[in-house]
């Protein structure tokens, strides 16, 4: 097991799967309690998911020094705002503008699209976060 872990992209895969675990929990609450507005749901669950994914990339993916934490944490904010853009702009096309487009193939049930749109938004949002993180962000190993 602790050989998997080892492994950079299974332990950056097993924590975004949390990620978008937490994500998405947040997200679909909100959207439920906030009267389906899902433009308030994404920023609120992106927040929540870039502090658990700073915590978890900093520690257990990419093995970082403790030292420069924050600068790293101010790095890798500015990059998800980037990806929280993606997410918003997605959430707004497919829930608030055209729901049709999901909606067609689930009887135009809005709670539905808002879970596909999320899934499929998350997707691409993950597999870009990584290659930000790799590349920009996380240099610094012990």
């Amino acid at each position: 097991m602790k050989k998997l872990f080892n492994n950079e992209i299974f332990s950056y895969l097993f924590f975004g799967v949390l990620t978008t675990l937490v994500y998405l929990s947040v997200r679909f609450a909100l959207f439920e309690f906030l009267k389906q507005t899902a433009l308030h749901s994404a920023v609120i669950a992106n927040m929540t998911a870039i502090i658990f994914a700073f915590l978890v990339n900093d520690t257990f993916v990419f093995r970082q020094n403790k030292q420069g934490w924050q600068a790293r944490f101010v790095k890798f904010f500015l990059a998800r705002l980037g990806t929280l853009a993606l997410d918003v702009i997605l959430a707004y096309l497919f829930i608030d503008k055209y729901p049709q487009l999901i909606g067609q193939f689930v009887h135009h049930d809005l709670a539905m699209v808002n879970k596909i749109e999320s899934v499929i938004a998350q997707f691409l949002i993950v597999v870009g976060n990584y290659f930000i993180s790799k590349l920009l962000i996380f240099t610094n190993k012990k």
